[in-house]
């Protein structure tokens, strides 16, 4: 049996937080494999990248999902008690109960709350002067999530909102005043949402039938219990966060129609290239970093041990830019989509597996529907100009984005 490279460094924990995107693929380069250990938060990790790592990383029988995540990432992104850190028939059955609101039909509501949204901004923003995509769009998905999933809100209330979402989003990776305020961002957000499904479970507060506000207010476990409040909110919580984070792959969208202007009539007359299009843009631009696991029991891997109860992190980042799952990866080339039928454990931007029995999100498919609406309004309903600004990508900051937010300038509707 081999032993598995290690990082020579004591402690990784400040230079992952300081390389991001990078800490896991650039170990692995330098030490020639797609495995190796290291320390993080003070513990022993296994950190892997690839195709076959993503296919073990999501086998069930070897890995758990419970105490993997750290709590710094659970107090502020995912929630304490959340679908992510199940495991088994409990999480089959909550799963499937955010299966349950992901059909085609509503998936395709979603998209058209959004394109609502969108044309209906486009005539103030002719008017404002220059406007800040990434802030707009944030804006614009709370207002349609919250529709789609039959919560109320106030137009007063969607700048809080909005900004709860990106704190918690923002905040596992943050340090100092940044992690503060995912936190404080997630403790707000938990309660009003408790209060809502309060409301909704005392009859004060109707939710529209196949919601997600009726859904997870009214789901019942095995045992025939509905959820506590608590645990309800952070579910709730789980649709709206994910959503409002798509904001994230819109400006990357964005960003890449003007970085390749030649794409903007080939996705605006072909729906076939648009999806391509979406597809490389979540290959290519960064969104989550790494997904965490720990060895259910121990077992071996290609000659290596791995020790019950070990953390393991899968490197998606550095699986969807892996050369030899794709060739010229640094490259920018939605054609390699053309024709493409899918792989589970290939493309990984939001996780891998099974939508329905693992633990790959359940909300992809509203993310490709809302990246698709954005690049048809951002190529077919409106005209504008990218002054010039700050777009460079620092893969060291978790979640990424531009600086600028990307701004657009000159807005006018088109269509």
């Amino acid at each position: 049996m081999s032993t598995i490279p290690s990082d020579r460094s004591p402690e990784s924990t400040l230079a992952f937080l300081r390389e991001g995107y990078r800490f896991v693929g650039a170990r692995c380069d330098r030490l020639g494999t797609d495995i190796f250990q290291t320390r993080l938060l003070l513990e022993p990790t296994i950190c892997l990248r690839g195709r076959p790592a993503a296919e073990l990383f999501y086998d069930t029988e070897r890995f758990v999902r419970r105490g993997a995540m750290p709590m710094r990432a659970q107090r502020t992104l995912t929630g304490v008690g959340g679908v992510q850190g199940l495991d088994g028939a409990e999480h089959r059955s909550r799963k499937a109960m955010f299966m349950s609101i992901m059909t085609p039909a509503a998936v395709r509501h979603l998209g058209q709350l959004f394109d609502d949204e969108w044309r209906a901004r486009i005539p103030a923003w002719a008017e404002s002067g220059p406007v800040v995509l990434y802030d707009e769009v944030g804006r614009m998905l709370t207002r349609a999530v919250w529709a789609w999933a039959g919560v109320p809100l106030a137009d007063a209330d969607v700048p809080r909102r909005t900004a709860e979402m990106h704190a918690m989003i923002e905040g596992p990776a943050a340090v100092g005043p940044g992690h503060w305020r995912g936190r404080l961002g997630r403790r707000r957000a938990e309660r009003w949402a408790g209060e809502v499904i309060e409301r909704v479970r005392s009859g004060a507060l109707p939710a529209p039938e196949g919601s997600a506000l009726r859904v997870v207010a009214g789901y019942r476990d095995e045992q025939g219990m509905l959820l506590p409040r608590r645990i309800a909110a952070v579910e709730l919580l789980n649709v709206l966060r994910p959503t409002v984070a798509v904001d994230r792959f819109v400006v990357f969208a964005a960003l890449a129609l003007h970085d390749h202007p030649q794409w903007c009539e080939r996705v605006r007359d072909d729906d076939t290239a648009a999806m391509s299009f979406v597809q490389e843009v979540r290959r290519y631009y960064p969104f989550f970093p790494v997904a965490a696991a720990r060895v259910r029991r121990p077992f071996e891997w290609q000659g290596h041990a791995f020790p019950q109860g070990r953390r393991v992190l899968l490197d998606l980042y550095g699986t969807n830019h892996h050369p030899q799952l794709w060739p010229e990866p640094e490259r920018f080339r939605p054609e390699r989509f053309d024709g493409w039928r899918g792989d589970p454990f290939g493309l990984v931007p939001q996780g891998g597996g099974d939508h329905f029995t693992g633990h790959r999100c359940a909300g992809e498919w509203i993310t490709i529907e809302l990246m698709k609406r954005a690049v048809a309004n951002l190529t077919g309903s409106m005209s504008y100009r990218v002054p010039p600004q700050d777009l460079a990508l620092d893969l060291g900051r978790m979640p990424a984005l531009p600086p600028s937010g990307l701004v657009l300038d000159g807005v006018r509707r088109t269509a």
